[in-house]
């Protein structure tokens, strides 16, 4: 039974290492940022969501506070006319208006702590995908070949233009030909 153990430990231990010759930290590298990147911008839709729902019922609240104020001015009509049976309406219209705006107030409450989670949480993932760029970059610049003086000049970074190289090309021709 020993045995059997050691033996497929041994090929474990094998095929583990040709999985790391055959992956490439470069481009594994690069995939893990992408996938942070797609993350961030999910936490980053969420938040734009929670902030509309916020928005909403900011404003479905401040309709609700319009709404007592108008059966407060009512009330004040009905009594000032003794009309108690309207008056009585307009409580229970006031009464059932007081409790959604209570439930609109909680679940902003709600909506507000999940939407500074979510900053709090996009503040971390930022700051953890800058920190894996500057790594990357870093990583990726000294796996890579360095340029050389030569190889810099030969593009087209160096100050010559083609003119120039046209006039020195027949300079050269005629210093040639004579």
């Amino acid at each position: 039974m020993a045995l059997i153990n050691r033996v497929v430990r041994l090929f474990k231990a094998d095929f583990h290492a040709v999985l790391d010759r055959v992956e490439e930290p470069g481009m594994l590298l690069r995939q893990a940022i992408r996938e942070m990147q797609d993350d961030l911008a999910a936490d980053e839709q969420r938040q734009r969501v929670l902030q509309y729902e916020l928005r909403h019922l900011q404003q479905s609240a401040t309709g609700l506070q319009e709404s007592q104020k108008n059966i407060d001015s009512e009330l004040d009509i009905c009594f000032a006319a003794n009309k108690e049976d309207f008056a009585r309406k307009l409580v229970r219209r006031k009464l059932e208006l007081e409790q959604r705006l209570q439930g609109i107030n909680q679940q902003q409450q709600k909506v507000q702590q999940q939407l500074n989670d979510m900053q709090a949480q996009i503040a971390k993932k930022n700051q953890q995908l800058e920190a894996m760029q500057q790594k990357a970059g870093f990583l990726l610049d000294t796996a890579e070949p360095a340029v050389s003086e030569f190889d810099a000049f030969a593009g087209n970074e160096s100050g010559v233009q083609d003119v120039d190289v046209e006039v020195a090309f027949l300079k050269e021709q005629q210093r040639r030909s004579s």
